[in-house]
């Protein structure tokens, strides 16, 4: 009996040992589970967001402003963190490239310069905000096909966000914000107090492959998004906004400057000048360097310009204009729909420039063409450099509120020729002009145009034609790339 009971006593300890052993088991199984659930819960912790976003290359390698010290305080300067920054992702470039991302905040910044095979990524809460302390803007040479500032002679304030010599760069985001904060920068200009060239807020030179979509940009000092010598760019979904009252001068939204293969669509324009400006240098500067914009899709644009034009061509085209490709344009209380801007001493060409499918409401005019347009870089121009003004066609437009349809002024003894209009409703205004059209030293012809052109636009059967053509900027296919924060 007493050793069945010790027996039974050795059992039941030797039970309650295993279900403590079982027990403890378990505990640290449990513990082990929490302790690597707890890790991947750091792990997650430590990626903050991840964002996706469309575009012509994808990134090997993500850095934040804030991993080079940047502060988003709207009060800290973060030239020299957004400097740093490229600077180390720079040696990306061959190996898969690299992306910085601006996180939510003020970012208080000078200009700064990108690098190649690069994304700058702006978070939707992020603004960019353009340093008012003239020595965070390094000074530069005019460009070689203006031979001078616009504002005045001699050098140019480098743009804030500026680009030369690159191999696909791409300026994005979640519709953050660029504010150039330009308010100073115009009362000077008023002021006549520039010694340099006003800043525009991006800048892309010398490059190619360069996409810009996707960001608010606001009070630029000058023009807003300036590629200038360079090919294959991609320009969209930008919302670009500039006070029209009191009036930010030159503050253009985007401007291709002997560029060729462009692509500008989906964009919101409000301009204190040109909503788009089609460049390619000035008068013997331009000839001499000799560099055309050519190959330019414009589509789904909705612009308002009270004081300029929503689409213009020159004045500075002294390398040449040629196969501009407009459509599906909406155009509200602005100055002109399309204009054309030249001069004697501008040679070069404005050739082969087709625009359909343009809405407008509210114009002073709705096409215009000026031989006229005399602001010279200097007095060194040659009188004889004749610009040439031909093929331009305009089809399937509806217009209301308009003070004058068109007013088309060539030169004496160099007509603008090739016009060609084509099933045109324009809706004049209460206090129209009694004159609808002024027509001189042109040559063109019409088809179901009102009201009645001029005599110098007699009617034809056929309508005015657009390329059927693919142009190569057409063919792009973008990809869907993922921004991952730390």
């Amino acid at each position: 009996m007493e050793l069945w009971r010790s027996t039974s006593n050795r059992r039941r300890r030797t039970q309650v040992t295993d279900h403590h052993q079982k027990i403890t088991v378990l505990i640290l199984l449990l513990g082990l589970l929490s302790l690597l659930r707890g890790a991947e819960c750091r792990r997650k912790i430590r990626v903050l967001e991840s964002f996706d976003y469309s575009a012509i290359s994808c990134r090997e390698h993500t850095a934040s402003l804030t991993d080079f010290g940047g502060v988003g305080d709207g009060k800290t300067s973060n030239t020299k963190a957004f400097q740093s920054a490229i600077d180390h992702l720079s040696q990306f470039q061959s190996d898969g490239g690299s992306q910085l991302f601006v996180p939510p905040g003020r970012w208080l910044t000078g200009s700064f310069n990108l690098t190649s095979h690069f994304t700058l990524y702006l978070h939707k809460d992020a603004v960019l905000l353009a340093s008012q302390e003239v020595s965070e803007w390094p000074v530069i040479e005019p460009l070689p096909s203006y031979g001078r500032g616009r504002d005045a002679a001699g050098g140019r304030y480098i743009s804030l966000i500026f680009g030369t010599k690159l191999t696909d760069v791409i300026i994005t985001g979640a519709n953050g914000t660029i504010d150039g904060q330009g308010a100073s920068w115009w009362q000077k200009f008023k002021k006549g107090k520039l010694k340099y060239t006003r800043p525009y807020l991006i800048e892309i030179m010398y490059s190619d492959q360069v996409q810009i979509s996707n960001l608010t940009l606001l009070d630029s000092p000058s023009w807003n998004v300036h590629p200038v010598y360079s090919s294959n760019i991609l320009i969209q979904g930008l919302t670009i906004l500039a006070p029209i009252v009191p009036i930010s001068p030159n503050t253009d939204g985007i401007n291709p400057d002997s560029c060729t293969n462009i692509r500008i669509e989906d964009c919101y324009i409000v301009s204190g000048d040109d909503c788009v400006a089609v460049k390619s240098g000035w008068d013997e500067y331009g000839i001499a360097f000799g560099m055309p914009t050519k190959h330019l899709v414009i589509r789904r644009l909705t612009c308002i310009s009270p004081d300029s034009a929503v689409i213009a061509l020159g004045s500075e085209m002294s390398g040449g204009i040629q196969d501009v490709r407009a459509e599906d344009i909406l155009a509200i209380n602005s100055e002109s729909g399309i204009r054309i801007k030249t001069a004697v001493g501008r040679g070069g060409f404005v050739k082969d420039i087709f625009v359909r499918r343009m809405t407008m409401k509210t114009m002073k005019w709705a096409f215009w063409m000026t031989g006229n347009y005399g602001s010279h870089a200097d007095d060194k121009y040659d009188p004889n450099a004749l610009p040439v003004i031909n093929g331009i066609s305009y089809s399937d437009m509806v217009a209301d509120n308009v003070t004058m349809a068109a007013r088309l002024e060539g030169i004496a003894g160099d007509p603008f020729t090739g016009i060609c209009i084509s099933n045109v409703t324009i809706s004049m205004a209460k206090k129209a002009k009694k004159v609808p059209w002024t027509c001189t030293d042109i040559e063109g012809l019409t088809n179901g145009v009102s009201p009645e052109p001029c005599e110098m636009l007699p009617k034809q059967v056929e309508d005015c034609p657009f390329p059927a053509d693919t142009l190569p900027i057409d063919t792009i296919e973008l990809k869907m790339c993922s921004c991952r924060t730390k």
